[in-house]
């Protein structure tokens, strides 16, 4: 009897608990993520309109004769553009792409379109993923994408590497927007991980930019590739947010919305230490960059700004219950919120005549970025994130894309020294060995 007038005091309590839960996430708006992240300078963001034109420009059938041009057309010369493919040609293996020579930026650029809602071969590269299926350089991947990159790999690393040769002072730029920014993240690290098929490219002359990505590595390879690979979320876009396990999302006995909500509800009681120390769960790649251009509970567009990080803790974990969570995904969209960001930091820069700063302020930029990486790579190894390497304390940061090694758990700094040092010492006894 005791225990039955019990149960109305449970389920008021329970019923409190869900309205609070439901009111917190209401609550919560995109600008929470990044409010403390630093602000991104115009020179580093400026490329982005650019490759989202591109990215739009393998939409069109015939370059020469566009359909779908953008407000202020692709900037792309037909001439220029050296493969482009659809999906007859790559045979569902990945999403249509181009490869285009930018010789106004000195710039050799892949781009891949995003997922065709119309084509069954695009969901199936989205859904081929399973917790933990795919290991890739001491972590894990998205296994459907990888199996797309590796496609696009094979099939193209020669012409690469011919045009590399070709235009040795031109940088290598992976761009693709939603499956193909997946796809874009893995090539990029199949890139750097074969640099020998590109002639020994130097790391430095690689980079990604993977617009509204999938969550497609583990956060030890997020933080490691951060150096090359820029992920850009316009702000309440929900893929870069979205942990629902793919390859159940279409199985499932409930709807899709309605599943995302059971993941997003999973997540929000999920501790965000034992979501950094499960190894197989997937992130947003590399550096973020989160462009913020409503206020919250705001329809009205603001002055836009970016926002950049390497963040390790506190990663885009949890979705944004939005009105325009979807539109912030279209690369339509994109392209329109960050060409007025461009615009905007042009105009509060004063820099509308040169878009290069003068040398020494860029080398303070670049060297902070850099400081900002290894400090990354630290912070990763102190929340104890599962295979998280930081760099050497011998050396400089350049070490590191020259494949200096890192310091492994449970090997410290002084076991390191004395490698070398034993090293050296054989060197210098073959050295005298041979007079």
């Amino acid at each position: 009897m005791s225990f039955a007038c019990c149960v109305p005091v449970i389920e008021c309590v329970y019923c409190l608990a869900c309205v609070r839960w439901v009111w917190k996430k209401f609550l919560y708006t995109a600008g929470r993520e990044s409010e403390n992240w630093g602000l991104a300078i115009a020179s580093e963001f400026e490329p982005v309109p650019r490759f989202c034109r591109y990215i739009i420009a393998v939409y069109e059938d015939d370059i020469r004769n566009p359909i779908w041009t953008p407000p202020g057309g692709y900037g792309i010369h037909p001439d220029w553009v050296i493969v482009k493919k659809n999906h007859e040609d790559t045979q569902g293996r990945v999403s249509p792409y181009l490869i285009y020579v930018d010789h106004e930026n000195a710039d050799i650029v892949v781009a891949i379109r995003g997922l065709n809602l119309a084509k069954e071969s695009d969901f199936l590269v989205l859904l081929d993923d399973k917790l933990g299926q795919a290991e890739f350089d001491g972590g894990y991947v998205h296994n459907g994408l990888l199996k797309a990159a590796q496609w696009v790999w094979e099939a193209e690393s020669q012409i690469l590497r011919e045009l590399v040769e070709k235009y040795p002072d031109y940088t290598l730029t992976f761009a693709g927007h939603s499956l193909g920014a997946g796809v874009v993240t893995l090539l990029t690290m199949l890139a750097v991980k074969n640099r020998e098929k590109l002639g020994f490219l130097e790391r430095k002359r690689i980079r990604c930019f993977a617009i509204a990505p999938a969550r497609c590595v583990s956060l030890n390879l997020a933080v490691r590739y951060a150096d090359i690979i820029n992920s850009i979320v316009l702000q309440d876009d929900f893929l870069p947010r979205t942990t629902v396990a793919l390859e159940h999302a279409f199985k499932s006995l409930f709807c899709f919305p309605c599943l995302m909500c059971i993941m997003c509800l999973k997540d929000t009681f999920t501790l965000e230490e034992k979501m950094l120390k499960d190894p197989r769960r997937l992130y947003a790649p590399g550096r973020l960059y989160h462009i913020i251009v409503r206020k919250p509970f705001s329809f009205a567009n603001i002055r836009p700004i970016v926002r950049t990080a390497i963040p390790v803790d506190g990663r885009f974990e949890h979705i944004v219950l939005s009105c325009n969570m979807t539109s912030d995904h279209a690369i339509i969209r994109i392209l329109t919120e960050s060409q007025r960001t461009i615009d905007s930091m042009l105009e509060r820069h004063q820099i509308a005549e040169s878009m290069n700063f003068p040398v020494q302020q860029r080398m303070e930029r670049q060297a902070s970025l850099k400081e900002e990486h290894k400090a990354a790579l630290q912070r990763a190894v102190a929340l104890d994130v599962p295979q998280a390497y930081s760099p050497s304390a011998y050396g400089t940061f350049r070490d590191i894309e020259e494949g200096q090694d890192f310091e492994k758990p449970g090997e410290s700094s002084l076991t390191i020294s004395k490698k070398r040092r034993d090293s050296w010492d054989d060197l210098a006894g073959r050295l005298f060995l041979h007079r």
